[in-house]
Formats: C-alpha cells, structure tokens, sequence
C-alpha cells in the first residue's frame, strides 16, 4: 500500500495538520470525540468497507511491528499500539505545533519529528528561505529521513504551508529543494495558500513571487488555495440549512467553518486512488504524467463536490441525478478553490482528471464527461483524452464525491496578478531592504523571479492563443 508523508511548514501549513488529522481518523471510522461516535454509527455505507479502511491506514500512519490486526477504533487504541502519524512538523515558532504536544491527539505525533524555534522569520521570505534554510538543513534532513525509513513504500511527499508569511513561503520552499535534492525519484505535492490582497502581511507580495518561482522549479504538482474563495464555500456552506445541523460535530476542529477543512478534503480525495481499491483507480504518480503538460506548467485547479465532506446526512437524491449534480457543482465557481476561473471565456484547458469516490457508474461518468468537453474549450490534442480515476471507497459522510482537476491557460491571470502586487511595492522599494540585510538573499533574485513569472504567463497565453498547423503530407519524389 502507498505511503505519504506529510510536510507541515509554517503556522498555516501546521493548522491545516490540525485539520487534517482528526478527518482522516475519521475516515479511517476512528472516534476523535463524543460526538464522532454517533457519527460514525449513523454511516453504514462506509463501516462496510472496513478491510479496505484497515489496509489502507498505513498509509498516514506508522504501526510499530507491523501489526496485522489494524481495526482501531478510539485514540486509547492508538496509544496502546505506539501508532505515529507519517508526518513531519516544521515551525520557526512554537505557538502552533506545541498545540500538537496538548491536544488530543497528542499521542500520534513524535517528538523527534518535529524542527522548531523562536521568534519566527518576521513575514520575510529570505529569511526562512536562507537564515533558517541553512541553519536547520542538516536537523530538516534527518527528521524526513527518520520517518522515511519507516516506510516500505513511499510514494510522495504531501507539503501544506502559505507563500504570504516567512517560514512557509521562504522555509517551505527551501524544504521543497532538500526533498528534490534528498529523495529525487519521490513526488513532491504542494498545497499552498495564497493571500487574497487583503491580509495583515505588508511584505506578502515579494514572499508569493519570491515562492511562486521556487515552486515552479522544485514541485512535482502544486494545487493553489486562496484565502477568498475558501472563505466564500465557507460562507455558502454555513447558509444551508443541512450545515447548520453539523455545528455539534467537533474533531479538534469545526469543518465546516475552518477553512483548513476544505483542503483537507481535497487532499484526502486527491490521495484516495493511491490509498484504496477501485475499478478505475488513479494513482498520485499518474497525475504528473496526465496532467503537466509542459516543463513547470504544474499549477492545477481543484474543486470538490460536495464541498462539506465531513456532513452528517445527505439529502436523498436518485443515483443518477446525484451524480449529474456531482459533476456540475465541481465545475461551478462557488467550488473552485481559487478565485481565478479556469472555464472563464478564452481559457483552454491543457488537461483534466475527475476523480469519483464511492457509487458510480461508467455511464453516468461518460455522459457527464462528454457534457465537459462540450461545455469547455479545449487544445486540438487534449480534448479526446480525460483523465478518470474510480475509487470504490466512498468519503466519510457521503455516499459518493468528485474531485476535478484541471491544468488551463487562466493561471495566467493569477500570475498576472502576483506580478502586479510586487511591482506596486517594489516600484519604491518599499521594505526591500529587510530583504537585502539577509545574508545570501541579493536584489537580482526579484528581478529573476518576476521574469520567471512573466514568462510562465507568457507561455500560457501562447498555448491559449495558438492555432492548430495545417501540415501537407510529404510527397516522394
């Protein structure tokens, strides 16, 4: 069976862990609190997968001895077994992972597999990315390499950080290159938050450029979020009446308000063809093949249908409808987790993946991917060819899901945005000389990151804007 391990840097990338743990537990049909337990009685649908469910937990988790009977079903258990979540916490604060020492779940994480330190890198990215970079490699090397020996068979590393702060976006990214220099032939997956404009980060612009660049170099995939559009499912989700119900539901956290919660479920979902049997399954390492086009075109838009996964009931809808209703609410903007519209007019999608979870049928599949191909402009070569992927094992509290991925021509737009932002700033200089005081961080490296965006941009506007060639057979002469 496939194992992660889970990279968390930063406050951000640490509090979306805190998220984490307690939804897949629950997957696993592991009680987190009081209230889980009434959950987890009430979804049959998912008790009867249970082989399945315990085949997969080592997935996340390390069971010392290799146990063969894996059926846990509360925190105690857990302890009792010494079983250790696959994960590896990096802060240079301590507020957010000492939670992780207190809380609940307390027991799953080691001690040793965590690298923190006071008083943070101040929202500058040089100084994650160079000070703290240099200073903790040696000990951030040997914590991955601790817990990677603990797996039979790794199969990608799942980073969670920001790119608006300091320690995410410039210790993030450094800790992205260590895993490429590190273990080359293992996958690295990125999940990272953009700020939406608005945050309390003054010098968020030079750290999302400044990041935006190392990603493009270092990452097998990156699936961006932005704060703005996450605050707005949770906005929308909150407004339904069947949410409502969810408010007793607590697992170390509130998934339907935290925001944290909805990447989580996409990356519970992203990883589920990896982790559980299916008919169609796609495995994580088909995704760089299938959905990267070209060298460093690895940005991908995500959405998740339903949005709120860990819901305790689903109202009753005929199977097919439901799974029409799937499919058009992935590919509806209010659940994108990005701001930026990948079907907007213009665009052109490069690749596509739908991933289904739990009860399906090919035809419905087919009917709803042919209506996709009708409904967006495609390149002359990809629109044929569509990712599937069809896990057997559905999400804790529904009876099915959809995660859809899509590579299109309209990140240039997000791009064209992060560009903007830093020529604001930078066009007086303004705070650059925080960065300059970094020993090893020099001017050029704006300049080189703006022109990497830029050119990136470029390349898809090229892409979206290229006529197929009409090329006559040759003839012999």
């Amino acid at each position: 069976m496939s194992q992660f391990i889970s990279v968390q840097v930063g406050q951000c990338g640490n509090q979306i862990g805190s998220a984490f743990w307690p939804l897949v537990l629950n997957e696993y049909g592991i009680q987190t609190s009081s209230n889980s337990v009434q959950l987890l009685k009430t979804q049959k649908d998912h008790v009867k997968n249970t082989r399945e469910l315990s085949e997969a937990f080592h997935s996340f988790f390390h069971v010392p001895g290799n146990k063969g009977d894996l059926s846990f079903k509360t925190l105690a258990d857990l302890n009792a077994a010494k079983v250790k979540a696959r994960t590896v916490l990096i802060d240079m604060e301590d507020s957010v992972v000492s939670r992780y020492r207190q809380g609940p779940l307390r027991g799953l994480f080691d001690q040793t597999c965590s690298v923190t330190n006071y008083p943070g890198s101040g929202n500058n990215w040089a100084v994650g990315h160079y000070t703290h970079g240099t200073e903790y490699r040696d000990r951030i090397d040997e914590t991955v390499r601790r817990v990677a020996e603990k797996c039979d068979c790794l199969h990608g590393f799942m980073i969670t950080n920001s790119v608006g702060g300091g320690t995410g976006s410039g210790l993030g990214t450094a800790v992205l290159s260590f895993l490429e220099d590190s273990h080359p032939r293992v996958d690295r997956f990125v999940s990272c938050v953009f700020p939406s404009g608005t945050e309390d980060v003054v010098t968020a612009p030079y750290n999302v450029l400044l990041a935006s660049r190392e990603l493009l170099e270092h990452a097998t995939c990156v699936f961006p979020v932005e704060n703005k559009a996450l605050l707005e499912i949770c906005n929308a989700q909150m407004s339904k009446r069947e949410n409502i119900d969810q408010a007793s539901y607590n697992g170390s956290c509130l998934p339907f308000q935290d925001m944290n919660s909805i990447i989580v479920n996409m990356l519970l979902h992203l990883t589920s063809g990896s982790r559980f049997p299916g008919s169609l399954n796609m495995d994580m390492n088909e995704l760089a093949t299938n959905l990267v086009t070209y060298p460093k075109l690895n940005y991908i838009f995500s959405s998740v249908s339903p949005i709120a996964l860990t819901a305790s009931t689903m109202p009753t809808i005929p199977g097919t409808k439901m799974q029409d209703q799937l499919f058009t609410d992935a590919w509806s903007r209010s659940n994108q987790l990005l701001k930026t519209d990948p079907l907007s007019p213009g665009s052109v999608i490069l690749s596509a993946a739908h991933v289904v979870r739990g009860t399906t049928s090919l035809t419905d599949m087919r009917r709803n991917i042919k209506k996709f191909q009708s409904k967006a402009r495609f390149t002359r070569w990809s629109k044929e060819a569509m990712k599937v992927g069809l896990c057997s094992v559905p999400p804790f509290g529904h009876p099915a899901s959809l995660l859809c991925l899509l590579n299109s021509t309209a990140m240039s737009n997000m791009l064209e945005v992060i560009v903007q932002q830093f020529d604001k700033l930078y066009s007086r200089k303004a705070h650059a000389h925080h960065y300059l005081e970094v020993n090893g961080f020099e001017e050029n490296h704006f300049h080189e990151s703006r022109e990497s965006i830029l050119n990136l941009s470029k390349q898809y506007i090229e892409l979206q804007i290229q006529q197929p060639m009409n090329i006559p057979r040759l003839q012999l002469l």
